[in-house]
């Protein structure tokens, strides 16, 4: 694989590595896979981009996208999300039988300068692994390219002064379409789900019997590492299966360990806060109040 990584911070760069005509808006873009000329000198080529790509994928397609710890083999109906400067590369890509397929490119600084730039937070799946890409029924895939035709359809008019404010409706309609579309994914695999919930809270279980002075705080980053899921995508899967996120479950399980050192240890709240892996006592006191509405303290005294 060739190891170097080719940034590219404009769309003008992105039409001219696929064969494509000037970009007729210089910070949003529609991409028909059909109409892309890959070079096919730069097999396994690695890129970067500070844009927001969202792909559109289908079984047809024989393509191969690398991003992140996983490969991801497209199947019919697949969506990838990815955002500014994460590093992707794209395999064995034939584009000669994708009519319906698309990628709609946004550059950051376009999102930044709109209200969108506020709500990118709220959009958890652009830091999604690719094999938690979401896949999408024939009606669904019908809304979202009806929605970037629309995009699509406004910049290829002479721009204005509402054009972008009319581009920037139609990507967040988009996004949140999306958002929807992966709250029904996590519905519709809640057996899988289970699974990674269980595997999750025995994860959890076990690394709390650890020395947590030496070890520290178990983050939601260190979870999804050891169960091969992104961190956001473990906290989004938690929320949608018991209400509460990754970082919920173990500030919990945290409190429940202290309660038993409580009123089980005769140390003190400061040795039983360095013990739970709280660099400072104030920390953990706080965390205690505010899950309990006690202090460690009342809570010692009232059992």
């Amino acid at each position: 694989m060739n190891q170097e990584i080719i940034h590219v911070r404009t769309l003008s760069e992105v039409h001219d590595m696929f064969g494509l005509p000037k970009p007729k808006h210089p910070m949003v873009s529609v991409l028909r896979h059909s109409e892309l000329k890959v070079d096919t000198s730069l097999p396994e080529q690695r890129f970067s981009v500070d844009m927001y790509m969202i792909s559109l994928k289908g079984k047809q397609q024989k393509a191969e996208l690398v991003y992140g710890r996983n490969s991801y083999d497209f199947q019919e109906g697949t969506m990838v999300f990815i955002g500014p400067n994460q590093i992707f590369s794209v395999n064995n890509a034939d584009y000669s039988e994708t009519m319906d397929e698309w990628s709609i490119l946004v550059h950051k600084d376009f999102i930044a300068q709109s209200d969108l730039g506020s709500l990118m937070n709220n959009f958890h799946f652009f830091e999604y692994e690719s094999n938690e890409a979401l896949h999408v029924s024939d009606d669904e895939k019908k809304s979202l390219t009806e929605i970037v035709h629309k995009i699509e359809h406004e910049y290829n008019q002479n721009i204005d002064k509402h054009t972008n404010e009319i581009i920037s409706i139609n990507l967040e309609s988009l996004l949140k379409y999306c958002q929807r579309y992966y709250d029904r994914q996590f519905i519709t695999r809640k057996s899988i789900n289970k699974d990674i919930l269980i595997k999750f809270e025995n994860y959890l279980k076990n690394y709390l019997k650890e020395n947590l002075s030496e070890k520290g705080i178990p983050t939601v980053a260190q979870c999804g590492k050891a169960l091969n899921i992104s961190d956001h995508y473990l906290s989004d899967l938690l929320k949608a299966e018991t209400g509460k996120s990754a970082k919920e479950h173990i500030d919990l399980q945290l409190i429940d360990k202290a309660k038993n050192l409580l009123l089980q240890s005769g140390q003190s709240i400061s040795e039983i806060a360095y013990d739970l892996g709280f660099n400072y006592p104030n920390h953990f006191s706080k965390l205690f109040k505010s899950k309990t509405g006690l202090s460690p303290g009342e809570y010692r005294n009232m059992n």
